[in-house]
């Protein structure tokens, strides 16, 4: 009778050990939900195309402001060459997280070293670079030409024994094969995880399907986009890795290039809604989200004109203030 009774004690005890198992690769995922900005230290007259480089003390500061200012402590990173990889240590001191991109764009040559520099980063700091890109919006900018670099990247890093789970970030209609119908891409079976960036306001200036989203409507875009993605991908980790609002010029608006409508008011109320109710509704699905950007930069002017230097949550010249009382939760 004992031995009975001890041997059904023992099954109950390890279906117990097995649900709890089974409970806690379940929850997983939902404790990993990550609440990030977008972090780029070419601010002032800093600019990533000439110059000097942004400088250890400065990186310090802009994080140092973040830390102190915003409820973020996770931050996505765009390359690691040209002193960009200071940033890791730096965040790895004050306990920042990071999804770090490594820059790919046309020249093989400064992408080789962005690959070699990115694997001696990551298996460096395997606590802090919690995710890798290889690459961010390469298809946009460039259309297929470069898929090839891409997959070196991703092949390169997994070759190298690099842990992080591994993507290529770029725009949900790139991730959606260019199809409404929202199709794989060739890079579906090769990444761990799927990096979207979506912007209502571009989609505004210059999209023919989603033409007038304002900043009231701005989450919900976020969400549908978010969602289509991931029936299209079930399995994958869908994280959306840029979204955000520009700040200014206040009252600025931009106007559909094919319908002439103007749906999008630039301003910082506008801008703090788009932020805390995507967050929020993110944070109810548990899903991950990178706000664009933690500073703003003035070079990106020349790129994206009078917007350009408008997406940061904190000022991207001295002393760096950043929006007061955001709630992301």
């Amino acid at each position: 009778m004992k031995r009975l009774l001890f041997f059904v004690i023992s099954i109950v005890l390890l279906s117990y050990g097995h649900n709890a198992s089974a409970r806690k690769q379940i929850k997983g995922p939902q404790q990993d939900t990550l609440q990030c900005a977008a972090f780029s230290p070419y601010v002032g007259k800093l600019n990533p195309n000439f110059g000097a480089y942004p400088s250890k003390e400065l990186i310090n500061e802009l994080l140092d402001k973040l830390v102190k200012q915003t409820p973020f402590r996770c931050i996505m990173t765009y390359g690691v060459l040209n002193g960009l990889d200071t940033i890791f240590a730096a965040a790895e001191a004050r306990h920042i997280k990071v999804i770090a991109i490594l820059w790919l764009d046309d020249d093989t040559a400064v992408n080789s070293q962005s690959i070699a520099k990115g694997i001696e980063v990551a298996k460096a700091f395997p606590k802090t670079i919690i995710k890798l890109s290889c690459g961010s919006e390469v298809r946009t900018r460039h259309g297929n030409a470069f898929d090839g670099e891409i997959t070196r990247c991703i092949d390169g890093l997994r070759k190298a024994g690099v842990t992080q789970p591994v993507t290529t970030i770029d725009t949900w209609w790139e991730w959606c094969n260019r199809s409404l119908t929202c199709e794989h891409t060739s890079f579906a079976s090769q990444v761990d995880w799927i990096g979207t960036n979506i912007f209502p306001w571009w989609e505004n200036k210059f999209s023919g399907i989603h033409t007038c989203t304002p900043a009231e409507k701005a989450a919900g875009f976020h969400i549908a986009r978010l969602e289509e993605i991931r029936r299209t991908y079930p399995g994958k980790e869908v994280v959306v890795t840029e979204f955000g609002w520009p700040n200014g010029p206040e009252g600025g608006t931009e106007i559909n290039l094919k319908t002439g409508q103007h749906c999008g008011i630039a301003n910082k109320k506008n801008q703090t809604l788009v932020v805390q109710s995507t967050f929020k509704k993110l944070a109810k699905k548990k899903w991950s989200g990178v706000v664009f950007e933690a500073f703003s930069e003035n070079w990106k002017t020349s790129k994206e004109g009078d917007f350009g230097s408008y997406w940061g949550i904190c000022q991207g010249e001295p002393p760096y203030n950043c929006t007061h009382g955001l709630n992301i939760h």
